[in-house]
């Protein structure tokens, strides 16, 4: 008889959440140096929030990543892959054990 893997649980709110290394600050500027403005979205001045929902696993690496909201399909895309490449997350906590936790972000797209 084999054991049935362990399916790990995936919290949505814990005592302590999931936090970008440095802060929001450090967040803000990791999106805003690796964010590509699709240029089909703003050739057609397509701008917008796009939520984008993943998992902060225990050691705090990003794994399954989705669209939580979409705007368009190129923006949408964009914001996948910068949420997908991003570095380690601080993990969350809860009852001081490190869990993995499903975090939505909104991903600004706006035309200067």
């Amino acid at each position: 008889s084999e054991k049935p893997e362990k399916v790990e649980e995936v919290f949505e709110f814990v005592e302590v959440m999931p936090e970008f290394i440095g802060g929001p600050e450090a967040m803000g500027k990791y999106l805003s140096d690796n964010l590509r403005y699709p240029p089909v979205a703003k050739e057609n001045q397509i701008q917008g929030l796009v939520f984008v929902s993943f998992v902060v696993t225990t050691s705090g690496s990003i794994k399954d990543v989705q669209l939580a909201r979409g705007v368009h399909p190129s923006l949408d895309q964009e914001a996948i892959r910068v949420i997908s490449e991003m570095p380690p997350w601080k993990p969350g906590l809860q009852n001081r054990q490190k869990v993995s936790v499903r975090f939505t972000l909104p991903i600004r797209f706006v035309l200067k």
